[in-house]
């Protein structure tokens, strides 16, 4: 029992990294792309952020499919519970590489992102003087936060998708008993 757990996680993890790695190179897409085209047009950068998120979105589904039925194809006994633990674990484990990678890019590589956003907010004549006291003693919890954001976001959807694929992946089988 606990080699085919571990075949699972071995399987969920190479998944799960691949899945990460697909937010994570679309994260540094976008930042690289807003670095270069600061004096750009903002409606050419939000079609193109537009573009690359559809396309991130699109990837991580097939993605997430791709991977749950490999592991169906290996695992011919699995039934569609394990089938879907095997892609909660995958979504687990992408979304806390996903919220590792980008806890340590607003804490290192750009700390001054939530800075930023606090100055544009600033800008805007519906925050008084207590809204804006408040959220800049949030600043520097907001790495924290946005990594729990994340991470919850990420497997909740992740989870969800699990859900769908698993019941079209394995059908569940009514005359197998089921504990």
């Amino acid at each position: 029992m606990t080699e085919k757990k571990n075949i699972m996680w071995e399987s969920a993890g190479k998944a799960g990294l691949v899945l990460g790695g697909v937010s994570i190179v679309y994260l540094l897409l976008t930042m690289l792309l807003g670095k270069v085209a600061e004096n750009g047009s903002a409606i050419l950068m939000g079609l193109v952020n537009g573009l690359l998120w559809l396309a991130k979105f699109i990837a991580c589904i097939y993605l997430m499919r791709l991977f749950m039925r490999k592991f169906a194809a290996a695992e011919p006994e699995a039934d569609r519970n394990r089938v879907f633990r095997f892609g909660m674990i995958t979504a687990l484990l992408s979304a806390l590489l996903y919220s590792a990678f980008y806890l340590a890019y607003v804490s290192f590589i750009a700390p001054d992102t939530f800075s930023q956003a606090l100055d544009v907010l600033a800008d805007n004549p519906m925050m008084d003087s207590n809204a804006m006291s408040a959220v800049e003693e949030m600043i520097p919890r907001m790495p924290t936060i946005s990594f729990f954001g994340n991470l919850i976001y990420c497997w909740l959807f992740g989870t969800i998708l699990s859900a769908i694929f698993s019941a079209s992946i394995r059908p569940q089988n009514p005359f197998t008993d089921n504990q």
